[in-house]
């Protein structure tokens, strides 16, 4: 059986740091995602940014992956490659973003409207997003793995769209990638229990259509199965006396596209 890496409060800490370098670069990044702009451009601005705050990339060069920012445009559901094309009017974008700092990680990602979208794209963001917090409220004392994907799940299908299998959340920590796996379908009460310690990456991929998914000959890129679009929201989250404590924050997002909401509030430090 695989073991889990408990977090003291000192190594939670050290993951904010990273996770709020990621959200940072989110934030910066939100200025530039705009129709003509290449996410080969935007890579380079969030390796020099990352760098900058004294950390180093998180996804260049794990598991050989080439690049800063996975950049996933439209049906490209997650691990797409950044490129010289450029993004156009209607498109959205994931970018996913990893830290590495003082030997911990910070990984997560948001899924970006490219100037205007339809309503019916726009749906698939905000219930993509909505998800997410419905899955964070299920990591708590005594629940357990199969709680967070069903929460995820039975929102998202109520709304008709596809949960993607193969793909998952996972722990994090000094690994990118740790025990538990962290599906975003599954039933309640089963899997591995949360306990006090546990810092985890919850990362819903919501396809508007199929849940079905295929790889492309790169090795990396995913794609829907209809070639509808995909989005994905990811957070970083500790399970702190026995609730969900927020590590990342979409803030600095917020910020810049004058969003008001209060949907991170119940997740933050409680004293």
């Amino acid at each position: 059986m695989k073991m889990l890496n408990l977090k003291t409060a000192e190594e939670i800490e050290l993951i904010r740091e990273s996770a709020l370098i990621v959200s940072k670069t989110l934030g910066m990044l939100t200025t530039e995602v705009q129709p003509g702009v290449t996410t080969l451009h935007l890579d380079a601005l969030a390796e020099t940014f990352i760098r900058d705050h004294g950390a180093e990339p998180g996804f260049l060069g794990l598991y050989d992956f080439p690049n800063t920012l996975c950049m996933s445009p439209n049906e490209q559901v997650v691990h797409g490659i950044p490129n010289d094309t450029p993004l156009k009017e209607g498109d959205i974008i994931s970018i996913d973003c990893g830290a590495l700092k003082n030997g911990f990680y910070g990984d997560h990602a948001y899924t970006f409207a490219v100037g205007e979208i339809s309503s019916k794209t726009q749906k698939l963001l905000e219930v993509t997003k909505a998800s997410l917090y419905e899955g964070i409220r299920a990591f708590k004392k005594n629940n357990r793995v199969g709680d967070v994907g069903f929460a995820i799940q039975n929102y998202c299908e109520s709304f008709g769209y596809g949960v993607v299998r193969e793909l998952v959340g996972h722990g994090l920590g000094r690994v990118m990638h740790e025990e538990p796996e962290m599906p975003n379908y599954g039933r309640r009460g089963r899997g591995k229990k949360f306990v006090d310690g546990m810092v985890v990456a919850i990362e819903p991929m919501i396809n508007m259509g199929t849940h079905r998914i295929k790889q492309h000959s790169d090795g990396w890129t995913i794609t829907t199965k209809d070639n509808l679009p995909s989005a994905h929201f990811e957070h970083n989250i500790a399970l702190v006396d026995g609730k969900p404590e927020l590590l990342s924050t979409f803030a600095y997002i917020n910020e810049v596209l004058g969003i008001e909401t209060d949907e991170e509030v119940e997740f933050r430090i409680r004293k």
